[in-house]
């Protein structure tokens, strides 16, 4: 089971920058999510920025967020990255026209053949996502949800992803074992009880988010091994 730190090693330093993705890797981390957002530059453009809740007013402030780039560069040569898009009407207002999205691809289409296995899509919003494997088939998708409803699945397999990213709290064996069945790979957030990491791996789930990616390689008994040196998010069944 992939380990993945959310928003970078967030439960030792600030979610979302470059020196949590940095501890992440330093902790040995298998990947990375963050999460990337659209905001105004001051200068009658926009940038890419890593942030997760809506977007702050001032300019000062969206100046101080980390660059979708600052981040990419923190998060090293090893570690799979989820590029998780914001861009739904709970998360901070929707964007119908996906502006979000071609400066995105543009940004890890310039990392190179280096990193094209290491990336996955994913969003709570389909949309966005159907958006994002027209501007770029050559990333994996993966729907973001709740709960695994045999709807979700169907949804997720008709639009062609590879995984569902469901919420750990309604995960069950049964319904992971309902997502293999269908050839989904199954990555759940978020995670950071020894008992239940545990849990999950013997459940056959792909990769768990982790605001402490030393305390959920402990748990799985990695403490003691070297950091993954080319990780991989799985083959669907």
């Amino acid at each position: 089971m992939n380990v993945v730190g959310h928003r970078g090693a967030s439960g030792a330093l600030p979610e979302n920058t470059p020196a949590a993705f940095e501890r992440a890797d330093e902790m040995g981390a298998d990947g990375v999510e963050l999460d990337v957002r659209i905001a105004p530059d001051g200068r009658s453009g926009s940038r890419l920025v890593v942030f997760h809740n809506p977007l702050p007013a001032s300019q000062a402030e969206l100046d101080a967020l980390p660059s979708f780039d600052d981040v990419l560069d923190a998060c090293g040569d090893r570690m799979l990255v989820n590029v998780e898009i914001k861009n739904s009407d709970d998360e901070g207002g929707h964007d119908a026209t996906m502006a979000v999205v071609p400066p995105t691809v543009a940004v890890m289409r310039r990392r190179g053949r280096s990193w094209a296995d290491r990336w996955l899509f994913s969003s709570f919003d389909s949309a966005t996502m159907d958006h994002c494997r027209r501007a770029a088939p050559e990333i994996p998708t993966a729907l973001l949800v709740g709960e695994v409803t045999d709807e979700a699945i169907a949804a997720a397999l008709a639009a062609g992803h590879v995984a569902i990213h469901p919420w750990v709290d309604r995960l069950t064996a049964e319904r992971v074992e309902a997502c293999r069945a269908a050839g989904l790979l199954v990555n759940t957030y978020t995670c950071n009880d020894p008992d239940r990491l545990r849990e999950l791996a013997e459940m056959g789930v792909d990769g768990v988010c982790t605001d402490v990616p030393d305390i959920a390689r402990a748990a799985l008994g990695r403490d003691a091994d070297p950091a993954d040196l080319s990780p991989s998010w799985g083959t669907r069944a």
